[in-house]
């Protein structure tokens, strides 16, 4: 009996190593996809999550990291940006997302193989999720152009994007080292006047339009200019043209009238003399000057 015991209990440790060991493995495997794009199954869902089928793993698939717009089925194919792997005493939990910035970077990678090789420079992503993105490039190559071939022949590389994200709106402009161009590529379609920076804060800036451009600069219920304020890391306050020279023609009235104020507060000062002391400030004024002639 004592043997038969002995044999069970280091049975049981020598599964419970090889337990260990196959987590080490998938997790150090699945570990190597973080940040990185993987394609799935999905298999079940119930109140919190979709799971999707990895293969040696299934991962979870939160409500905030799916897209509003999309409805899951069994057996539907996705690709799925790794967000994070974490070992837990389980095993390893892989957690995915649908609706993070960077599935749009990965996707472009897998689209355009400029983007891929470093040809083609994505800057920055401002993305809300299964409606519109607008994505910065830059090209490293002078001959390239970075919106162009990110855009691809007949719009296929983005198009191709696009379906993947079931209809998600794409914005490429192209990133500039000047933030006032650069504010003016993002906000495209919108055509921009002027771009005026906040002397005491250069993150800040007024962004001018013509009057019948403004609804389409800000964009449905702000949209286009939250994107473009995300995308350039500046807070943006578009106006129109004819607000703004509203603004300026007060700012000049308001001038005017501080201006016609100290005018009239110097006569003010001015007449407080009565005309003896205009006398005396004369009388010692030719003093002093006898004084000098004299020394």
């Amino acid at each position: 009996d004592f043997g038969r015991i002995a044999a069970q209990t280091a049975k049981q440790v020598i599964l419970q190593r090889v337990r260990e060991a196959e987590r080490t493995i998938i997790y150090n495997e699945f570990s190597a996809y973080e940040k990185d794009i993987m394609q799935g199954i999905v298999e079940r869902q119930d109140k919190r999550y979709i799971y999707v089928n990895l293969g040696k793993i299934e991962a979870v698939l939160s409500k905030q990291d799916q897209m509003p717009n999309e409805f899951y089925q069994p057996h539907d194919r996705i690709k799925v940006y790794v967000s994070r792997v974490e070992n837990t005493s389980k095993g390893p939990q892989v957690f995915v997302s649908r609706s993070h910035p960077d599935l749009l970077r990965r996707l472009f990678e897998q689209e355009v193989p400029e983007v891929y090789d470093g040809i083609v420079e994505i800057v920055s992503i401002a993305r809300e999720a299964g409606d519109r993105s607008k994505v910065a490039v830059r090209s490293n190559d002078e001959n390239i152009d970075a919106v162009g071939t990110c855009v691809g022949p007949k719009g296929q590389r983005v198009q191709a994007i696009v379906n993947e994200l079931k209809g998600e709106n794409m914005d490429i402009v192209e990133w500039n080292e000047d933030p006032a161009v650069f504010i003016t590529n993002a906000l495209n379609p919108a055509q921009v006047i002027d771009v005026i920076f906040d002397e005491e804060n250069p993150k800040a800036c007024t962004v001018v339009v013509p009057d019948y451009q403004l609804s389409l600069a800000i964009g449905k219920r702000g949209q286009n200019a939250r994107l473009a304020a995300k995308l350039t890391n500046h807070k943006i306050d578009i106006k129109s043209e004819s607000d703004m020279a509203e603004y300026y023609e007060k700012q000049a009235q308001d001038q005017e009238v501080a201006s016609e104020e100290v005018a009239h507060d110097e006569a003010i000062v001015q007449s407080d003399y009565t005309d003896d002391e205009y006398e005396t400030i004369a009388f010692n004024d030719e003093t002093v000057e006898n004084t000098d002639q004299d020394a």
